[in-house]
């Protein structure tokens, strides 16, 4: 059995800061194995031998953008269920913890806001690829914690549309901190703030918190849609 290429101790970082220029620029259906490795200078037997696979790679670059052992990701939330001294937090709280959460993952000193948010891009809207798959599994945790945060805030509405109303919330984060506009409205009609996505989401908040706060109840079936084919 052959042995792994040796590899220096800054081979991993080299094939990962390739892995997320590339990536940035291409798109990771249009990126190879081979372009990372002639882009980092090593054989491609290394992207193997570190990450298993390029799907691996992928992961690997959202985890160590995101990780900061100092403080888990959960961390915030940790904070604020400890001030509130068992008492649940209220929805706008939860709203405002999850979304300033994401805004401080684009402020990461490894990995730059604007890269970030391209690969927040690539990973949920590139056609092909599933945005749930590029991130480690240890994030179910996160999820886990904000849906039982959720619960006890709206002890009306079940799981199943906590879960849905979760679902809603977070692509749409994603969606704004990729930097999308699918009917090109910021453009057309000139709005304020276009591209600050501190701001777009700061109008967000009330928005989801009045989606949250919705009374439980699944509304009037679409009746009908055939008819649209005649339109």
């Amino acid at each position: 059995m052959s042995r792994p290429p040796k590899a220096g101790s800054d081979t991993r970082a080299r094939i990962l800061d390739a892995a997320e220029r590339l990536v940035t620029q291409h798109g990771y259906a249009a990126t190879s194995v081979r372009m990372i490795t002639r882009e980092a200078g090593v054989p491609v037997a290394l992207v193997n031998y570190h990450f298993g696979s390029k799907q691996g790679l992928m992961e690997a670059i959202y985890a160590r953008a995101l990780d900061r052992p100092e403080e888990p990701r959960v961390g915030y939330l940790d904070r604020l269920e400890a001030q509130a001294d068992g008492a649940p937090l209220a929805v706008e709280v939860l709203v405002d913890a999850f979304i300033s959460t994401a805004l401080r993952l684009t402020q990461r000193e490894n990995l730059s806001g604007t890269v970030f948010k391209q690969l927040i891009g690539q990973a949920f809207y590139e056609p092909g690829n599933s945005g749930e798959t590029f991130f480690p599994g240890e994030y179910q945790e996160t999820i886990e914690r904000y849906k039982r945060a959720f619960q006890r805030a709206l002890p009306l509405l079940d799981e199943a549309e906590i879960l849905w109303r979760m679902y809603f919330f977070v692509g749409i984060v994603a969606y704004v901190m990729a930097g999308k506009d699918a009917l090109q409205i910021t453009r057309l009609y000139r709005l304020a703030d276009a591209g600050d996505t501190e701001r777009i989401l700061s109008r967000l908040r009330p928005f989801i918190v009045a989606a949250f706060q919705a009374p439980p109840g699944q509304g009037p079936a679409l009746a009908g849609l055939g008819s649209y084919d005649r339109i």
